[in-house]
């Protein structure tokens, strides 16, 4: 059955409802669409630009990267068949696959393989060019081989490379022009299993099913529709009718997951996340004069009870961080929580002490003084996070105004202009700390318009010097106590406030097997998920 345009325009109504029942009566594996809802709204569809997380929800099915990754972070053959890393470390080859094509019917080379690391991940990517940094040459002695030429060892490096994480991208599409502004920007072409077919902003984004796909006889559904609804009830609503089949990442409201988990049609996980281990913080900017004074960061990482946070805002969902690494890092001996530790009962009474001490007196009305919080556009939670914020923050006199913006003003504002005092998000740890921590602490990563890194702009050498030791160490004892004493400095300084680790619920309509099947959940590329 083809969908017209009309007919998606009018996508939220009962006739996707229709179709989706219709569909479910077969029992097949090939056909189907599956209804995906990614909140916000993409800025963009540039991931090789932006990691913002609706953006990878969509992407990540478009482009294809070389590896993929399984539910025990380990690679496996994508683009790439095979993989080989020297004895010293400082090489990789691919042995790319032939007869791969991209959705425009041109073949894949190797030459595309060294234009997406060398012009896109090393140059526009968020954390490409922490993650690439030891890249000094890609050769391609021919059309199927790739080797990555390294100035030291990398072993992370093997981690970064699916779809999402570090797109392929076509030469012959992306090579001219500015890549910052390029027209095939939010009209991606990739070698994926879904091919761009169309966005209808504030309602949709329609991507049909890549018929010259390499893997034979996949991706089995039809279509996946990424459809963006603003009200987080009628999401809710959408998942229990039909009219939705998947949500991810906050995309559903975390107390409504666990309504849904009750109902006969839905599965609700918390599988999936296994790659990205989020942590959420209240970022501040360290630029700002009060702020750079480490004694009110500390009065306010005390005033915060992440506990409660965890509880009344999340639903459970989560344990505390103390620090930017996440405790998902224990078993491979990296995390330690040894460290200053800020959650206290008199949580309220130690911040007002410390900033009875260092002098900043309350006035009449009882306010020290006062600071501008944005909160994160990405839901409720974050809305109701923000005046939380607000509210534990004034009991320690500092007055807090809100303000909120949509998610292209809130990156512009945050990264690129650097123009707050306080805001929230949160950072996936990705699988190596050097992929995913290092970014939120390493003043190698403050880059003025690069999102999701260094954004408050703190810098310590002595951090700098332990997070490039740790970087390069190979032997894992050496490693982990270069973290340690790391984590340690950060914990006292505490230039951002680590909240908690999030874990997310996923919802699944029951229609649809094979969503979730990697460590990479909604991230993964959907070509094995399948109508009932």
């Amino acid at each position: 059955m083809k969908l017209s345009r009309r007919t998606f325009a009018g996508i939220a109504g009962t006739f996707l409802a229709g179709l989706c029942l219709a569909n479910s009566t077969v029992a097949q594996e090939q056909g189907g669409t599956l209804v995906l809802i990614v909140q916000p709204e993409p800025p963009s569809l540039a991931s090789y630009l932006s990691t913002s997380g609706p953006i990878g929800m969509v992407t990540s099915k478009i482009y294809d990267g070389l590896l993929e990754y399984d539910t025990e972070l380990q690679p496996q053959p994508s683009l790439a068949e095979s993989w080989e890393v020297s004895p010293d470390g400082k090489t990789i080859t691919f042995k790319l696959r032939q007869g791969v094509t991209f959705h425009d019917g041109e073949p894949l080379t190797s030459a595309d393989v060294r234009f997406s690391i060398m012009n896109a991940a090393k140059v526009t990517h968020p954390r490409g060019p922490n993650t690439f940094a030891a890249v000094t040459d890609v050769k391609t002695p021919d059309d199927h081989t790739v080797t990555l030429v390294l100035s030291e060892p990398a072993p992370y490096m093997l981690m970064a490379f699916s779809g999402y994480e570090t797109p392929i991208l076509p030469e012959h599409v992306f090579g001219e022009g500015d890549l910052r502004a390029h027209p095939n920007a939010n009209k991606p072409v990739g070698s994926g299993p879904f091919k761009f077919t169309e966005w209808k902003k504030g309602q949709y984004i329609r991507l049909d099913r890549n018929p010259d796909y390499w893997k034979e006889g996949r991706p089995y559904l039809d279509r996946i529709v990424a459809r963006f609804i603003l009200d987080s009830s009628t999401r809710t609503a959408a998942l229990e009718k039909g009219e939705a089949h998947f949500a991810a990442m906050g995309a559903v409201p975390f107390n409504d997951a666990k309504k849904l988990a009750a109902k006969p049609n839905l599965t609700v996980t918390t599988r999936g996340h296994e790659m990205f281990s989020p942590v959420s913080e209240l970022l501040l900017n360290t630029e700002r004069e009060l702020l750079k004074d480490k004694r009110v960061r500390q009065a306010i990482a005390h005033a915060m009870g992440r506990q409660f946070v965890i509880d009344n805002i999340w639903f459970g969902y989560g344990k505390p961080a103390t620090g930017p690494m996440s405790s998902n890092f224990a078993p491979a001996g990296l995390y330690s929580g040894d460290v200053k530790v800020y959650e206290a009962e008199n949580g309220v009474e130690i911040a007002n002490g410390i900033l009875d001490e260092a002098g900043y007196a309350k006035d009449a009305d009882g306010v020290r003084f006062e600071l501008m919080h944005d909160s994160l556009p990405y839901g409720q939670e974050w809305t109701r996070f923000g005046e939380y914020v607000q509210q534990q923050l004034g009991k320690i006199g500092i007055k807090v105004t809100i303000r909120q913006e949509d998610v292209a003003r809130w990156l512009k504002r945050t990264y690129a202009d650097h123009d707050f005092d306080t805001t929230a998000n949160y950072l996936y740890n990705l699988a190596d700390p050097v992929i995913g921590v290092h970014r939120a602490v390493h003043s190698g990563q403050i880059k003025p318009g690069t999102v999701f890194t260094n954004g408050s702009y703190w810098s310590d050498p002595e951090v700098d010097k332990l997070l490039d030791m740790a970087k390069v160490e190979p032997d894992a004892k050496k490693r982990s106590a270069l973290y340690d004493q790391a984590l340690k400095i950060v914990a006292e300084e505490i230039p951002i406030i680590w909240v908690h680790e999030m874990n997310f619920p996923t919802v699944v309509n029951n229609m649809f097997a094979d969503v979730i099947v990697s460590a990479l959940g909604v991230y993964a590329n959907f070509d094995r998920a399948y109508m009932k």
